[in-house]
Parts: structure tokens; C-alpha cells; sequence
């Protein structure tokens, strides 16, 4: 045997057994190499549109930033970090960003309340349930010109609804888009109005996603509808109500338009939202290396939100 085995290596042979024939090496085949390059192929407009309109704009806006590109020409030079140490000295620019920050906290709590009282209203069975889901989520459809221009003239001092409702209790007129002390909170009502249909939404799907077992074993132990509702139907929703926190959350941060139409960020700039602020530093004023160093910081505190509310959902889940 070893004899045999020593022949094979000094001729060059495999080292296997009489009888038995030499696997061969595996390669590739073809049909996978093309099935790679299928998925690439089908994958590349993905790709292209994703470097050329979200990863090329990142890097060019924080190279602007970095600059003192204008609008007019003037300065185009690098500056450093120059734009950053002028925002963060900006009073304009925090006074903005409070009312960012300000508008996010009134109007995520009942942007949430409000959709999870309009889905368990729904989900106890209401006749004509297609006429309640369109009237709700309906809102959600328009454009944001027209819900501003509709509570722009409902907000009229002299002619609008609400003021109109007032007389008729005897209560006062109120400024509602030219008092500072209230503006905010009535484009925050003219939110609500607008974008609770899609919280209503994912809060009616999740309701009924719950197995109905749960409520027929508590029924059988005496629990009643309220109690059901707090020891079954709030638990059960708390994935989808961590969700809708964090997009609410997001979207109020980014609020502009409604604003812009509605008080163009008066009175006095009370309303004024921080995208408003870039916008007018970088088209009104034309410095747009400037209104780039802003929207960087902003986008920053937005990312440390999400990170923060993130870690608290994962250590509750936890």
C-alpha cells in the first residue's frame, strides 16, 4: 500500500484509492455569475439615484458649510467652521429652534391621544364604518395650500368660524394668527385637523390585529370594557405606539409648511420653525454656506433625538 501510494506521488497522481475516481475542483457556475449580475443590474437605478440625490447632496452641503458660498458670489472661500460658531451665537437661530422644539411637544401628545381615541372608538363596531375611515383619514389627502388657506379664513378675526362661535357664547374674539400667545397653538389645531387620519390609521390596524381570544378569556374573568382597554388593548399596542411617537416626532421637526402659510413665522417671529430660518438665511439673505452650517446642526440634534428616544424605548422593551 504505502509502495503503491509513493509510485502515485513521484508520477504526479492523485492521492486516492484504487476504484475510486478524483472529485473535481468546484467552480462558479455560470448561471450564478449571471443571476449576480442580474441583481446588480436591477439594483444599479436604486443605487444611482441614491448617490447622485441623497449621498452627493450630504457631502456637498457640509462642504458648503464649510464655506462662505453666496448666493451672490462674493465669498466662495473655505472658512472652516467659521458658519457653525456664528450659529450657535444666533439668537434668531435658537429662538427658531425652540419653536421647533416647542411645536413638537404640543402637538405629538395629541397628534397621538386623538388617533388612539378615534381608532378604539372605531374598533368597538360603529355602523358605516367606510364613512367614519373616510372622514377621518380624508384631511390627511389634501395639500398642505389648502388646509392653510381654509383655516386661514377660519382664523379671520372679522368673518372666521371660530370667532364667530365665540360671539355667539359671548366670549371675546380672538387674534388667533395675530396673537403671539396663540398662534402657535392654532396652527397646531389646523394640524391635528390635517395628519391625525394617518396616526388613526396604523393605530386601527394594530387593534385589529389582536387576537381576539385575549378579549373573550378576560370577558369569561369579568373584566369589563374599560378594563379590557387598559390591560389588554394598551399593551398590545405599545410597538405600534413607540412608532407613531417617533414619526410624529420627526415630522413635527420638520414642519414648514403650514407655518409659512399660515403667519409666514409672525407675529414677531413666534412661529418662526427653524426650516423657515434656513430657508430665509439661505434664499432671502443669499448666505447659503451659512443656512448649510444651520441645517447640519439641526440635523444633528435631530439624529440625537432619535438615538435618545431609541435607547429609552430599547431599555423599557428590555
Amino acid at each position: 500500500m504505502s509502495s503503491s501510494l509513493a509510485s502515485r506521488r513521484s508520477t504526479g497522481q492523485p492521492d486516492t484509492a484504487p476504484g475510486i475516481q478524483p472529485q473535481p475542483t468546484r467552480r462558479p457556475s455560470r448561471s450564478r455569475t449571471r443571476s449576480n449580475l442580474s441583481g446588480w443590474g436591477f439594483a444599479a437605478p436604486f443605487l444611482a439615484f441614491f448617490l447622485v440625490f441623497l449621498v452627493w447632496p450630504i457631502l456637498y452641503g457640509f462642504f458648503m458649510s464649510l464655506t462662505g458660498k453666496s448666493l451672490t458670489g462674493a465669498n466662495d472661500s473655505l472658512i472652516g467652521f467659521a458658519n457653525y460658531a456664528e450659529a450657535l451665537a444666533d439668537a434668531d437661530m435658537w429662538r427658531s429652534l425652540g419653536n421647533t422644539l416647542y411645536f413638537t411637544v404640543i402637538s405629538t401628545v395629541p397628534l397621538v391621544l386623538v388617533a388612539l381615541v378615534m381608532a378604539a372608538l372605531l374598533n368597538v363596531g360603529l355602523p358605516a364604518q367606510w364613512l367614519w375611515r373616510l372622514s377621518y383619514f380624508a384631511p390627511y389627502l389634501l395639500a398642505s395650500t389648502v388646509v392653510s388657506l381654509f383655516f386661514t379664513w377660519m382664523y379671520n378675526p372679522q368673518l372666521g368660524l371660530f370667532n364667530d362661535f365665540l360671539s355667539k357664547l359671548g366670549l371675546p374674539k380672538v387674534a388667533w394668527l395675530n396673537d403671539p400667545n396663540v398662534a402657535m397653538w392654532a396652527i397646531v389645531i389646523a394640524t391635528l385637523w390635517w395628519t391625525v387620519g394617518f396616526n388613526f390609521l396604523l393605530y386601527l390596524a394594530a387593534m385589529q390585529n389582536i387576537p381576539a381570544q385575549h378579549y373573550e378569556a378576560a370577558s369569561l374573568d369579568g373584566a369589563g370594557a374599560w378594563r379590557q382597554f387598559f390591560s389588554i388593548t394598551l399593551p398590545q399596542l405599545t410597538p405600534t405606539t413607540v412608532m407613531i411617537v417617533l414619526l410624529q416626532i420627526l415630522a413635527s421637526l420638520k414642519i414648514f409648511d403650514q407655518v409659512y402659510q399660515m403667519t409666514a413665522g409672525g407675529p414677531g417671529g413666534s412661529t418662526r420653525p427653524v426650516v423657515q430660518y434656513i430657508f430665509e438665511t439661505g434664499f432671502t439673505g443669499y448666505r447659503l454656506g451659512y443656512s448649510a452650517a444651520i441645517s447640519y446642526i439641526f440635523f444633528g440634534l435631530i439624529v440625537l433625538i432619535s438615538v435618545m428616544q431609541f435607547a429609552v424605548t430599547r431599555r423599557r422593551s428590555a
